[in-house]
């Protein structure tokens, strides 16, 4: 068994945890951050991405250890302290960038991830970020959408594929 401590959403969390434990695993199973989930167990999907050190990372393919000492942020600490959405959860909203809601947590912290890095993304720009994200219900065009509005920019020219 291995300690881990890290920083998740500003709170400080330790657990013992054996050495194979995926990130993904502590969050979820150490605690109760449920939030982050696992479609694929195989990097494939992107429905369990979270930040470490704030960068975004598919936790299902980090070990636990590799994240002690690290500031981890999930979707759970996206929104404020009394519930309200951030930008980017309440552009979601606004043009149904979700419908089943299964990959959305991965989508909403690849969009931060992507803002932070480019502020104003041209639409090619987001489809190419979120090649590691997968939906199997929106076919992209509203959470392209979303993030374009979340980002302050005008929607009206999404293009539908």
């Amino acid at each position: 068994m291995v300690k881990v401590t890290m920083t998740v959403n500003g709170r400080t969390a330790s657990g013992e945890v054996e050495g194979r434990t995926l990130l993904s695993g502590f969050l979820r199973e150490e605690l109760g951050l449920t939030g982050t989930h696992v479609g694929c167990d195989t990097s494939q999907c992107g429905a369990c991405v979270v930040h470490v050190d704030g960068k975004a990372v598919k936790s299902c393919t980090m070990l636990a250890a590799e994240a002690d000492g690290a500031e981890i942020a999930t979707i759970e600490g996206q929104a404020a302290p009394d519930g309200t959405l951030n930008v980017i959860q309440q552009a979601f909203q606004d043009h149904h960038g979700l419908q089943c809601g299964f990959c959305t947590p991965g989508m909403v912290m690849s969009a931060a991830a992507l803002l932070k890095d480019n502020p104003k993304p041209s639409e090619q720009e987001i489809r190419e970020y979120l090649e590691g994200n997968l939906c199997r219900c929106t076919g992209y065009h509203n959470i392209v959408k979303a993030i374009m509005a979340a980002s302050g920019q005008d929607v009206s020219a999404v293009a539908a594929e």
